[in-house]
């Protein structure tokens, strides 16, 4: 058997998982962040769906879960880091104190919960770390700048990791979605509080676009579940997958401006170099 920790189950993609996770007989410990959740997780599957009452900003409250969860299952073979939220505002506009929680969750959470794990990973020299990032690890938009941040931090440090446990039977893939339906431009999504005139165009799009497909995105968290399973079972999972068409669209954009600045700025690019001697 199976058995997963999974950060934020109580809705979204982290439900999903679990749900399917369970539904093939695995054990699933799963963060939640009140007692309330902790019962209605827990009866999804008696003895195999396991609680965790933490916010994974709390690193000791993670390390010990993780420990716990260790001790009761014989072992962890998959973390799925997929607590989260996102933030909607222009840059300007973010409070360091807003961005700063942002990071907390998205970045040092996640973070925290892969250095929980690895020790025994390690030992064991198995186990994959499956991180939901999103296409914003990838392309940025206007009015989401903070959120972009965290998610290209949590593609750049987890793409390194990748590469620094390959050796030890540790898999880190990183899955990059567009649209889910999902609350995550619900509930999920918060906007700053400082509001400036000046960025009512552009900065505002990504706001009015979320507002406007909240409840029609075009991903279905239950195919993404089946997917994330297929990667915990893949014998070679890749290091990136994006998933959904509109993830795809917009990643290819971004590499094809990507490549046409790198071309049209060649010559400036090679001109900081000493001269041959």
């Amino acid at each position: 058997m199976t058995t997963w920790f999974i950060t934020g189950v109580t809705s979204g993609l982290g439900k999903a998982i679990a749900v399917a996770a369970l539904a093939r007989g695995d054990s699933v410990a799963g963060t939640v962040r009140s007692a309330q959740d902790l019962e209605i997780f827990e009866t999804l599957a008696p003895g195999r769906a396991i609680g965790c009452v933490l916010d994974v900003r709390d690193e000791a409250a993670l390390h010990a879960a993780v420990a716990s969860v260790e001790m009761r299952t014989g072992g962890i073979d998959i973390l799925v880091n997929n607590a989260g939220y996102g933030i909607l505002g222009a840059v300007e506009e973010t409070s360091l104190a807003e961005a700063r929680a942002q990071f907390d969750v998205n970045v040092f959470g996640a973070l925290a919960a892969a250095q929980a794990v690895l020790p025994a990973m390690r030992r064991r020299r198995a186990g994959r770390i499956i991180n939901i990032s999103s296409v914003s690890g990838v392309a940025t938009w206007a009015g989401t700048g903070i959120y972009c941040g965290t998610k290209h931090a949590l593609e750049g440090i987890m793409q390194t990791l990748g590469a620094e446990v390959a050796h030890l039977g540790i898999h880190v893939i990183n899955l990059e979605p567009g649209g889910m339906r999902t609350d995550h431009a619900g509930r999920s999504m918060t906007k700053t509080a400082a509001r400036i005139d000046d960025y009512e165009g552009a900065a505002r799009d990504a706001e009015r676009i979320m507002a406007g497909h909240h409840g029609h995105e075009p991903g279905d968290p239950a195919r993404l579940a089946r997917v994330v399973l297929d990667m915990a079972d893949h014998a070679e999972p890749p290091l990136q997958l994006l998933l959904g068409a509109d993830a795809l669209f917009y990643a290819t954009q971004k590499q094809a401006q990507v490549q046409a600045a790198m071309g049209k700025w060649l010559p400036v690019s090679m001109s900081t170099a000493f001269d041959a001697q």
